[in-house]
């Protein structure tokens, strides 16, 4: 049964605007929703009905908006299995990945519905007498929130859950192709109690969602904006909330670098590759770019990861695969371009490449009706390869060789991405040295470059996005701001760096 969904502003439905389905990757010819896409106007009004209605929300006491998000959770957890289920119809997730996803939302809530009563501020001691000087943390207003698709209800949550927890309304722009798992998300919210205008769902496309948040930004009724989406769209939206003075949270794109030192277990390494070269298909931020493989064990890893390659599981992400189709018909032809990036000095050592079909099999599987692509390890690739330098946001891994730890680092850090990365050693001295030197903002250390926990901050340098971090505490900093105070009791006016008592010390004094 296909449903249709439209926006939800100030707890009422906008049903007017442009047409658009919801396809199912794996099944193209199944619609998941028919949707309609809201236009530039209507987003801007969803930033004004928020502003009215945050007013209210920041009065409610932090940890009863921490009680809303304790809800929230529950409601999650008790819809787990459907949610998860709409995920994989309508993205082509596998279902155990769909499954993880919502536990993250979970996790998510049971982290920050405690933060409602750890919203600390600190009483400082003042350099007068009589007087205190104190911090609040206090919310930004209106966060609009624009996401991307291929985690359609685990990171839009990062963004939500604390930007509700602080005492913000929200207006959140999901991906048009991700809208009814969206929907979804959007109502469970909802039936934790949250009052209309709070949280407001705008459908649209990303043309006309930029068109609304720069009128939002120029009325004043957006304080904060947060942009999950490609390093390209990320400048843009930088851009924009630069003119009208304000800072982004921007989560962008990666180029993320393993590197397979001489004493590394190969085994895992291989696994934690396969995982994160070719999980979700090779469609997150945090997916494998490139394995950087010290040159005494490169044939060997190289042997091992083309047969795991060959062996892993592609197909209905109903079943127990490795991976399902790409997440709509826009990213498989941008992915048709990456395969184009192969040149005569590299090699494909992971068989066919391009979508899976009758006529270009994989051990039996057609591919027939969806979006499904071979996975491709490419080896020999170079620092000025285009292989090399940029995302490809797609089931495509390159491997290239380094002989030092210092070469390794330079060769990981060269693209100027800096969001995820991993090193396979068991030499701490190794890993430290990595640490220190890699321009990513996470590291790990003998696991593969995607997972993230929900204590955790998450976020990139560079390529990556403009250091602002989601997850844990961190993420308080972005929607809330520091609010100082003094309260001078003494009946006089007394003048900062000016009436400051001082005891005169003997400076001249020797023993």
């Amino acid at each position: 049964m296909t449903s249709e969904i439209v926006s939800v502003i100030g707890g009422k439905e906008a049903s007017n605007g442009t047409a658009y389905e919801s396809v199912n990757p794996a099944r193209l010819n199944e619609v998941v929703a028919r949707v309609r896409l809201a236009d530039a106007s209507t987003f801007s009004s969803a930033c004004r009905t928020a502003t009215a209605a945050q007013r209210e929300w920041s009065r409610v006491p932090a940890p009863v908006r921490g009680r809303v998000i304790a809800s929230i959770g529950r409601l999650v957890e008790a819809n787990a299995e459907e949610l998860a289920r709409l995920v994989t119809r309508e993205i082509g997730k596998p279902y155990a990945e769909a499954l993880g996803e919502v536990r993250e939302i979970v996790d998510t809530c049971d982290f920050f519905l405690g933060e409602g009563r750890r919203l600390y501020g600190q009483t400082v001691p003042s350099e007068m007498p009589d007087k205190n000087l104190f911090t609040f943390r206090v919310p930004v207003g209106v966060a609009a929130v624009i996401t991307a698709g291929n985690f359609p209800v685990a990171v839009p949550s990062w963004y939500l859950v604390p930007a509700l927890l602080c005492g913000n309304a929200v207006v959140w722009k999901p991906a048009e192709y991700a809208a009814a798992s969206a929907h979804a998300l959007y109502r469970l919210f909802t039936a934790a109690g949250l009052p209309d205008g709070v949280l407001n769902l705008v459908l649209a496309d990303g043309a006309t969602t930029f068109e609304g948040l720069e009128s939002a930004l120029a009325e004043g009724t957006v304080h904060k904006v947060g942009f999950t989406g490609s390093t390209a769209v990320g400048r843009a939206v930088g851009e924009l909330c630069g003119r009208h003075l304000q800072s982004p949270c921007l989560e962008l794109g990666g180029k993320n670098p393993m590197v397979v030192m001489p004493d590394a277990d190969l085994d895992l390494a291989v696994e934690g590759a396969l995982f994160a070269g070719f999980g979700t298909a090779g469609q997150r931020c945090t997916s494998l770019g490139t394995v950087i493989v010290h040159e005494s064990v490169h044939e060997e890893f190289l042997r091992r990861y083309a047969r795991a390659v060959a062996e892993a599981a592609i197909g209905d992400p109903a079943e127990d695969v490795l991976c399902g189709p790409l997440l709509e018909e826009r990213f498989a032809s941008r992915y048709e371009e990456y395969l184009g990036w192969i040149q005569p000095h590299h090699t494909v050592v992971s068989g066919p490449t391009g979508r899976i079909t009758p006529d270009n099999p994989r051990a039996g599987f057609t591919g027939e009706g969806g979006l499904y692509y071979h996975p491709v390890v490419v080896d020999g690739v170079r620092p000025g390869d285009r292989l090399f330098l940029e995302e490809t946001f797609g089931p495509i891994v390159g491997v290239t060789a380094f002989s030092t730890l210092e070469e390794a680092v330079e060769l990981a850090n060269l693209p100027g991405y800096g969001l995820s990365s991993s090193i396979y050693t068991t030499d701490p001295k190794s890993a430290f040295h990595f640490r220190a030197g890699i321009g990513a903002g996470m590291v790990s250390v003998n696991n593969s470059t995607s997972g993230a926990e929900a204590h955790l901050p998450f976020g990139g340098n560079g390529r990556s996005g403009n250091g602002s971090r989601q997850s844990g505490v961190w993420v308080l900093d972005q929607f809330t701001r520091w609010q100082a105070m003094n309260w001078d009791y003494s009946g006089r006016l007394q003048k900062a760096q000016m009436d400051v008592a001082e005891i005169v010390p003997d400076l001249d004094f020797h023993l």
